[in-house]
């Protein structure tokens, strides 16, 4: 029996509902083809503080050992160094941090062992530990520190003989899951979410997200089917732990979803990420990415609904080009103002990044396997969420070398200083009277501030408010989209983006790796450059109470003393007016040589002179 209905996203049976746009799809891929919603995996840091170990038995005991411990956690390998202790009772005191996924179904193995030669090493001991038997701690005290037995066996790697021990080595640790971190599988800039991993200190959501996706347009065809392109679309949206994935609408360049999902907000400084991808499962290849948009919800009105369509944008090795437009409807709602001001008074991250920090390389490497964790747990699912389309929506590779980006960034760092530049231009052209009812007014400011210094804050910040008042009649009206000259992949050369899609470590000829090489020593070269000259500004300023110049030193102390008795003297504001009307005088009573302060500091010595 056939039942036969029109339905919404409302009804019970619409995820598992045949839809009719489908009806060319088997009953083996209908499942392939359904929306879902999936959850991430809890993640924790697992934090292994190896202390100490004792009764080791190495087998020559005529040389000192090299002794270290491995950690393996699923895919995820960590050693310490080499003990500085040369002895069978070595110690470290290092810490080990992975990434474990919740349930804790895989256990911890550690081996201790011995450096016996080059590529060959003699293992110790060997203890395996399951996760769940571990303490969570929710702050900084530490956890108590156990002795665990390791297993009577040792052997050399390469070999299959087995030596049975006398007797039980051991190894002092301290182990634990760390819950007051946000384990990060996004960039710290872009992410969806920043709540520790332990519940216990999540706070109440402070609002909620909607978000409609309604429709897309124009997408290019991303394959070939029966001598014609093609295109299999379906969206994935991700905020915090929740991904939800539309229905695939086959054989269409024109989508249309209308597809309604909910998330709980907990922070108003976070990112939602809505991708569109091709299903490349139907016919067994991967799913194409097709292009994203990012969404920041800190720029949102609050209870407004942004209806809008973005540019889908890609990077291809080919060069940019737009793949289509997607059509949403977003709004963010929150329940109580006051509480989402709030939010902006509270740290980024939780306390435990700033109690106890992990380093950027940590960091770095831990969000690797965070994101190989939460793809394997969501290609697990079915339909599957595959791990090309985890990788894009998370951005797994924003961290590998582009000249591209490269240069975006240091447009970017430009366009920042800019601001600074242009407030110098301007001071340069009140110093030089090149308007001078300007220049006057400035001087009347100027005598005011000093006769009544306690107006300088005030009208500090009342000129920032006017600055923000101004701007505001030229506040977006939309949300941004992904910028095609931000991001200089409208500028960008064939070779830099053969370059950006290489793999790691690299899969091209020589002679290209070479021409590329030369390429980046210039780049580094300018870069040096640029380091020696402010590190050149900083020596001279250095070497002012050095003495390593004995008359300049001479000169500067002598010019201290003589503005302390001065400024000893001299009422401050007496000082400070004959400064500001000196550094403001006509251009005619200005020379066109530097003047004497910048001639003395561009004499001092640097120490470039002493570097080979």
């Amino acid at each position: 029996m056939l039942a036969l209905w029109r339905g919404t996203q409302a009804d019970e049976a619409f995820s598992d509902a045949w839809h009719s746009d489908a009806a060319a799809v088997g009953s083996e891929g209908v499942s392939n083809i359904r929306g879902k919603v999936y959850l991430s995996p809890r993640l924790w840091y697992l934090r292994v503080n190896v202390i100490q170990c004792q009764d080791l038995l190495p087998s020559d005991r005529t040389r000192p050992p090299e002794i270290y411990v491995k950690g393996i956690l699923g895919n995820q390998a960590l050693r310490t160094r080499v003990s500085p202790v040369r002895s069978v009772d070595p110690t470290w005191n290092e810490d080990l941090v992975f990434v474990a996924a919740e349930p804790f179904d895989e256990p911890l193995i550690l081996t201790v062992e011995d450096r016996v030669g080059p590529n060959k090493d003699e293992v110790l001991g060997r203890c395996v530990m399951l996760l769940s038997s571990f303490a969570k701690r929710l702050d900084n005290k530490p956890v108590q520190a156990k002795w665990h037995n390791l297993e009577k066996h040792a052997y050399v790697e390469g070999t299959t003989t087995k030596k049975e021990a006398k007797f039980s080595s051991k190894i002092h640790l301290r182990i634990s899951l760390d819950g007051g971190y946000h384990v990060m599988d996004e960039s710290i800039y872009y992410s969806s979410d920043y709540r520790p991993s332990s519940k216990l200190l999540w706070k109440p959501s402070i609002g909620v997200l909607e978000v409609g996706i309604i429709s897309a347009k124009g997408l290019s065809p991303m394959k070939t089917k029966d001598g014609r392109g093609t295109t299999d679309a379906y969206c994935v949206a991700k905020y915090g732990p929740k991904w939800i994935r539309t229905r695939t609408i086959i054989d269409s360049g024109s989508p249309k979803w209308n597809e309604q999902y909910t998330w709980e907000v907990f922070d108003p400084c976070t990112v939602i990420t809505v991708g569109v991808f091709d299903n490349g499962h139907l016919q067994g290849g991967k799913d194409c990415s097709i292009g994203k948009v990012r969404i920041r919800l800190s720029t949102l009105e609050t209870e407004r609904v942004y209806t809008h369509s973005y540019p889908l944008v890609v990077l291809k090795p080919s060069g940019v080009k737009k793949m289509g437009e997607i059509q949403l409807a977003v709004r963010f709602s929150c329940a109580s103002y006051l509480n989402l001001l709030q939010k902006y008074t509270h740290p980024l991250l939780p306390k435990m990044h700033y109690v106890h920090p992990l380093s950027v390389a940590q960091l770095e490497a831990l969000r690797y396997q965070a994101v190989q964790i939460v793809a394997a747990r969501l290609g697990r699912s079915e339909p599957p969420l595959k791990k090309e389309a985890v990788e894009y929506m998370v951005d797994a590779g924003s961290h590998i070398w582009s000249v591209r980006k490269a240069k975006a960034n240091f447009v970017r760092v430009m366009s920042v200083v800019g601001g600074a530049a242009a407030v110098a231009r301007w001071f340069d052209q009140i110093r030089h009277w090149r308007n001078p009812l300007t220049t006057v007014l400035i001087h009347v400011l100027l005598v005011i501030l000093v006769l009544y210094p306690e107006l300088i804050f005030p009208t500090l910040f009342l000129y920032l408010f006017f600055i923000g008042a101004w701007n505001y009649r030229r506040k977006p009206r939309h949300p941004p989209h992904m910028d095609i000259r931000l991001s200089h992949a409208d500028a960008v050369g064939g070779d830099e983006l053969d370059e950006e899609f290489d793999t790691f470590p690299t899969s091209r000829p020589p002679d290209v790796v070479r021409m590329r090489y030369d390429r980046l020593r210039s780049i580094g070269g300018k870069i040096q450059t640029v380091v020696g000259d402010l590190a050149v500004q900083g020596e001279r300023f250095q070497s002012l109470m050095s003495w390593r110049d004995p008359r300049a030193s001479a000169l500067f102390a002598a010019f201290c003393l003589f503005a302390a008795v001065v400024m000893y003297t001299t009422p401050f504001q007496i000082v400070v007016l004959v400064l500001g009307l000196y550094v403001l005088r006509h251009p005619k009573l200005r020379g066109k040589v530097p003047f004497v302060s910048t001639n003395f500091f561009k004499r001092l010595p640097a120490r470039s002179d002493l570097m080979l």
